[in-house]
């Protein structure tokens, strides 16, 4: 009995420890116990209660979601989730601003519920109309070709929120960021990259190798740390997306 019941630990502890990382959150940036991160369909965010935005928003994506089938939903409203309560849909009435999404609706098409969950306002930030319907939405673009080219992708975005101070709207007084990022890994063999952007909240007609940075240049101006999981991470960070340095040119930070 005593051999048989260590035999079970055994397997059990190897199953344990040959779980794929694949399972274990790649996307998801390091955070302290304290931190209140929300699960959504598809996605997982971490909320700032000063800003009234999240200061990221995590999440993989495949080909295959890519080339899902629902139809945008708009339902915007409030994200009851958040403990301190989210920012409202009257804070952006008559602003000028954008509700601009972080995890796109388009990205979100593989389900009803999935496509639904975009719309939480947690999911919103105050963007420049020229900016989320131009820039931001061909990066937007680029990232959904990434995750057809790659198979699967792991994307972290939201506003950097490290260069205020900033002017807000609404009774909530959401913070109107100055620039954007995103970061975009690619972690299936046989190459692994990594690549980051960081956008101004403006319209822009330069391309978007204007804007292409390494990981580790997003994390400085951040301070959130991408990827932590990887013991690989490093030079993922450090290097870059070679291909896409290769044809667009070198990174260059325009912040």
């Amino acid at each position: 009995m005593y051999l048989n019941n260590m035999k079970k630990y055994i397997l059990l502890a190897f199953l344990i420890t040959a779980t794929p990382l694949f399972s274990q959150n790649l996307e998801l940036p390091y955070y302290s116990n304290s931190s209140e991160i929300i699960q959504h369909t598809g996605y997982a965010l971490k909320y700032n209660e000063q800003y009234e935005q999240a200061e990221w928003v995590a999440y993989q994506l495949t080909d295959i979601e890519v080339n899902g089938n629902y139809e945008r939903s708009d339902n915007f409203r409030k994200d009851l989730h958040i403990s301190s309560g989210s920012a409202a849909l009257k804070d952006y009435k008559g602003s000028g601003f954008d509700r601009g999404h972080l995890i796109p609706a388009s990205d979100m098409k593989w389900s009803l519920d999935a496509m639904s969950s975009s719309f939480y306002m947690s999911n919103m930030s105050p963007q420049d109309p020229s900016f989320n319907r131009g820039i931001w939405k061909k990066l937007e673009e680029q990232i959904r070709s990434w995750a057809v080219d790659n198979r699967e992708i792991y994307v972290v975005t939201g506003p950097v929120l490290t260069n205020g101070p900033y002017q807000t709207i609404g009774v909530n007084k959401v913070a109107i960021p100055k620039h954007y990022y995103k970061v975009v890994l690619d972690y299936l063999k046989p190459e692994l990259k990594a690549i980051g952007f960081i956008l101004p909240n403006k319209k822009s007609s330069y391309p978007l190798s204007q804007y292409a940075v390494t990981v580790n240049e997003v994390e400085r101006i951040t301070d959130i740390d991408f990827f932590y999981i990887l013991s690989d991470a490093g030079p993922l960070r450090a290097k870059g997306w070679k291909d896409y340095f290769k044809t667009y040119g070198s990174p260059q930070l325009t912040c």
